[in-house]
């Protein structure tokens, strides 16, 4: 019984020494270098090797390194094997972090503010309180919860939508297609946490838009494949947006060509808003392995049917 690990050598280095340590009762080999391949149960992977089921014909788990799974060929994993994502602290951390500057950034005027900077306006304006932003969030899971929550902390008038119906204390609950038009009805600031499936692919779109109140901030923290691209402009110079804040694209990086780069209403991050640690993500994973040694659930399990 082994585990092999498929990242970065700065990775790779945190967790064979937290492997060596917690659990020097399993062989932990990093890719390409496997042992022998028939003692393979375990790969942790940002992405999977070609002919998965070939390569390792014994392997029981597959443990993602993101938060999310479309970056995986499901198509390339054997049906028997239990796919787990990332679930640890400091993603749930950083996403906080990351939309927390992001809707506080619109409430404050300060992407207004930086624009004015580089056209040289010296223009303030009074400040408006946290109640008097609507803020929605979709995607009410492991990460969009804990954003809400903080949210409502800090005094924003929040909602949440996702498939299902998620209650969290002060936030008032949208749940599935037919919930969607009054959620976005009555969201000022937009963040996009839901998960990349063929059902949320291309859900930002000028439809949507157009539900929103006019002047509204899109936030998307997902994925790229979430936004129409060609529809974000649009609705930024029609003033029916009047911010996006983007950490994510596709493709990434944006090529320099790309129009997104200039324009004035659009913050662009490189896929910075929220990464697992090296230490913390292995402790989830061995963690993990405790329990499925143990017979219990794991953490992070993925309906493969639902793709989340």
């Amino acid at each position: 019984m082994s585990i092999v690990f498929h990242h970065t050598p700065e990775r790779a280095k945190v967790w064979s020494e937290k492997f060596a340590k917690a659990r020097p009762d399993i062989p932990f080999h990093i890719w390409p270098e496997t042992g022998p391949k028939e003692d393979v149960r375990y790969l942790a992977a940002w992405k999977t090797p070609d002919d998965l089921a070939t390569l390792f014909p014994n392997l029981e788990v597959l443990f993602s390194l993101g938060a999310g799974i479309d970056q995986l060929n499901l198509a390339n994993v054997p049906p028997d094997v239990q796919i787990i994502r990332m679930v640890e602290s400091s993603l749930v951390e950083g996403m906080i972090e990351y939309v927390l500057w992001a809707v506080l950034s619109f409430h404050r005027d300060m992407f207004r503010y930086a624009r004015q900077q580089r056209e040289h306006v010296w223009d303030g304006s009074h400040n408006r309180p946290a109640k008097l932003y609507r803020v929605g969030l979709m995607g009410m899971g492991e990460l969009g919860s804990p954003v809400l929550e903080k949210l409502v902390s800090f005094g924003y008038e929040c909602r949440g939508w996702s498939r299902s119906r998620r209650e969290v204390p002060g936030v008032k609950s949208f749940a599935g297609a037919g919930e969607l038009d009054a959620f976005l009805a009555e969201t000022d600031i937009l963040v996009c946490l839901v998960p990349l499936t063929d059902a949320t692919r291309g859900i930002l779109n000028r439809s949507l838009f157009e539900k929103l109140p006019k002047g509204a901030c899109l936030i998307n923290c997902g994925r790229g494949g979430h936004l129409v691209q060609d529809d974000l402009i649009p609705a930024l110079d029609s003033g029916q947006l009047s911010q996006a804040v983007l950490d994510v694209a596709t493709p990434e990086p944006l090529p320099p060509e790309h129009p997104f780069w200039d324009h004035p209403r659009i913050f662009l991050t490189p896929h910075i808003a929220s990464a697992a640690q090296s230490d913390t993500a292995a402790e989830a994973v061995l963690a993990n392995l405790r329990r499925y040694e143990a017979g219990e659930p794991m953490t992070g399990v993925i309906d493969t049917g639902r793709g989340y």
